[in-house]
């Protein structure tokens, strides 16, 4: 199994490169940009868990020049330039907060965070999430892209392939939350990442609590780095099980209505690895904590609970609109699966091809769409790298020269493959499309 999920792009090297690349990524637009704002890629992307037109990239542009800071915490330390809010949380449910605007303000608030401000009935400044998502719409489409409909804090937007959730969120200064999470006793993550995780410190991004009469002025608190640190730190077998999950539910449960998404899955992944010793999750024990995995699924869907793994009193489960025919339908289902131990794996597909097709044409076919993928990574940052003022790329250079011409011949021998066994798709851009998904 731990075989056939490294040819699928799962192995540690792969993992790896894409999130340095992401990270790349990250720093040449950062260094490009006007200073306004702070792009870090979150989300399977960040993870190394999707290849370059798998699936959605998730981005958050963080305001720079803003602070959000507890309730009790100094603010003397910041710049003086910085514009400060308080979590006001005194109403709002667990991991949510309204932002009040204190006393200190900066030299000059940015126009995405003045035209969001309100005023309560007792004439207190406030910034309402709805307003700032509106604004942040208003403010900064691209040309060359299309946008799509709000969903929760995202703006969603396509660009050819690429499709990106886009989030505008504030820094967060929460130490009271991070040390309770800090302080728990815990078989994992090592205490150096754990120290590291608590100086990434938070984030808070628009949107509120499904079902609140304010959700329109609340603010989540996020973890967007720290939980990238700790999904890096996951050993192989932890990878895959999260991997494992993740297609149990786009494949087989298949929600609508994200009633169960990537992020339930990844929780239960992180609260596995905490409450159980490193050395049990290994390459033969991976059907068992799959199956643990499943269950913990299942519990979550039959208590409508699942605590959150940063801040436990809030439950991932609330509100996620799950009726009770549903409910019972995926709660067999998981049922059915756990009692099939590794016969469950054929119901997914992308596994069940992987099988059918192992050994031979798959370890030849990963060998090039890996090498297809690593090419394309360094083509993106190095098209980055090369761009004028004007942003137009300079295709003179002999590395990006080199990349295309490898490409192009990576995309022919797969379609000479294909063509030998039958395929009759001659098209080269799309063979090259569907080995990057």
């Amino acid at each position: 199994m731990s075989t056939l999920m490294n040819c699928l792009g799962y192995g540690p090297h792969i993992r790896q490169a894409r999130r340095d690349a992401y990270r790349e990524n990250d720093r040449l637009m950062n260094a490009r940009g006007n200073g306004n704002t702070t792009r870090i890629t979150t989300g399977s992307k960040s993870e190394g868990l999707t290849g370059l037109y798998e699936s959605d990239v998730d981005m958050i542009y963080v305001v720079e020049g803003i602070m959000c800071l507890e309730n009790g915490v100094d603010s003397d330390k910041l710049p003086r330039e910085t514009t400060v809010f308080t979590l006001n949380t005194g109403l709002c449910y667990h991991g949510h907060s309204r932002l009040n605007l204190c006393e200190l303000y900066g030299d000059i608030i940015p126009s995405i965070i003045h035209d969001a401000l309100c005023e309560d009935e007792n004439g207190r400044v406030f910034l309402s999430s709805a307003l700032f998502v509106d604004v942040a719409n208003d403010r900064t489409s691209v040309p060359t892209e299309i946008r799509h409909e709000r969903a929760g804090p995202s703006l969603p937007s396509s660009s050819g392939p690429f499709h990106t959730d886009n989030v505008f969120s504030l820094r967060c200064h929460c130490p009271v939350i991070l040390s309770r999470w800090a302080e728990r006793n815990r078989h994992w993550p090592p205490p150096d990442i754990v120290r590291k995780v608590v100086t990434m410190g938070s984030f808070v991004t628009p949107v509120g609590f499904k079902g609140s009469e304010y959700q329109d002025v609340e603010w989540r608190i996020c973890f967007n780095t720290g939980e990238n640190e700790l999904m890096s730190c996951l050993n192989n077998t932890q990878v895959y099980i999260y991997v494992l999950l993740k297609m149990v539910v786009k494949d087989v449960l298949k929600p609508l209505k994200k009633e169960i998404t990537s992020y339930t899955v990844k929780n239960i992944v992180l609260w596995l690895a905490e409450n159980n010793p490193q050395a049990q999750f290994n390459e033969s024990s991976l059907f068992y904590w799959l199956r643990e995995g499943l269950e913990k699924l299942r519990t979550a869907i039959l208590k409508i609970e699942l605590p959150y793994y940063m801040i436990p009193k809030r439950n991932l489960m609330a509100a996620c609109g799950l009726d009770e025919g549903q409910k019972c339908t995926w709660v067999n289902t998981i049922t059915d699966m756990m009692n099939e131990v590794s016969n469950t794996l054929l119901r997914l597909p992308r596994i069940r091809k992987a099988i059918i097709s192992h050994p031979e044409p798959l370890v030849w076919y990963n060998k090039k769409r890996v090498e297809m993928e690593l090419l394309q990574l360094k083509l993106w940052n190095r098209r980055e790298q090369y761009r004028d003022e004007n942003g137009v790329v300079n295709r003179s250079d002999p590395m990006v020269q080199a990349i295309f011409s490898r490409i192009a011949e990576l995309v022919i021998e797969v379609r000479k493959r294909m063509n030998r066994e039958g395929s009759r798709l001659n098209d080269l851009i799309e063979i090259h499309y569907m080995m990057l998904m």
